[in-house]
């Protein structure tokens, strides 16, 4: 038998390799506005739904804007595209606000040490992320203190400040969900305590106590400003 004569067995054809385009790249992340950017989760989605549906009970919204806005709700893909859709209502809420519903506090230690700042002829400032004391004493003689409460961490529910201020200055700025009382007296001078009420039952409590001879004491929020993670940034803080 002539094996020169045998037919050469058939060629497999190859597989083709895909090419990826030449001109797609990915897209650059929107730097400008992160949170925004922000792929919309199924909870994002539901929270701005139950939002739509308080206000069509409320007659805000009648039931075919309900039915635009809920379709719209369940096509968005982002955070930034969710929170136009509520923009007009009341109680509107994206991802952007991190308010825990329940805050947990570290154990309670009424006898704890309580934090002294004194300003005589000079200035002290207390700010920035720091764990407040269950009580602070103030004293401004011919001086400034400037106590910034607006990233400070809580480990108390009630935190007291008695604040002196003689011929000086005492200011006091706390982040806008927490609740703020005061009682005190001005004499030739001036103590103003803007009271607030945090939406959340168990927010902290911020009482300023005092007077202020020929001179200043004054606390209210500062605009802008709030306290997001309490119980996260505390067990981080207690080393948990």
């Amino acid at each position: 038998m002539d094996l020169e004569k045998q037919p050469e067995p058939e060629k497999q054809p190859q597989p083709q390799r895909p090419v990826a385009p030449a001109t797609t790249s990915p897209a650059e992340p929107a730097l400008a506005d992160p949170q925004g950017s922000l792929r919309a989760s199924d909870a994002d989605r539901d929270r701005i739904a139950d939002i739509l549906g308080d206000a069509l009970a409320e007659g805000r919204l009648d039931a075919e804007e309900h039915s635009d806005r809920i379709d719209a709700v369940y096509r968005a893909k982002t955070v930034g595209e969710l929170e136009p859709i509520v923009r007009d209502l009341p109680g509107a809420r994206t991802t952007r606000d991190t308010t825990p519903a329940a805050v947990t506090y570290g154990p309670d230690d009424a006898e704890g040490p309580a934090d002294n700042l004194v300003a005589i002829f000079s200035s002290t400032t207390r700010k920035g992320r720091w764990r407040v004391s269950r009580r602070t004493n103030a004293f401004a003689l011919f001086g400034n203190i400037e106590i910034d409460l607006t990233e400070s961490i809580f480990a108390q529910r009630l935190t007291t400040i008695n604040a002196t201020s003689i011929f000086g200055n005492v200011e006091v700025r706390v982040p806008e969900n927490i609740s703020l009382r005061g009682s005190g007296t001005g004499i030739f001078g001036n103590f103003e305590v803007v009271t607030l009420e945090g939406v959340d039952p168990q927010a902290p409590v911020v009482v300023i106590n005092g007077y202020s001879v020929f001179g200043n004491v004054e606390a209210r929020p500062k605009r802008g400003k709030w306290i997001t993670d309490l119980q996260g940034k505390l067990k981080k803080n207690l080393g948990h």
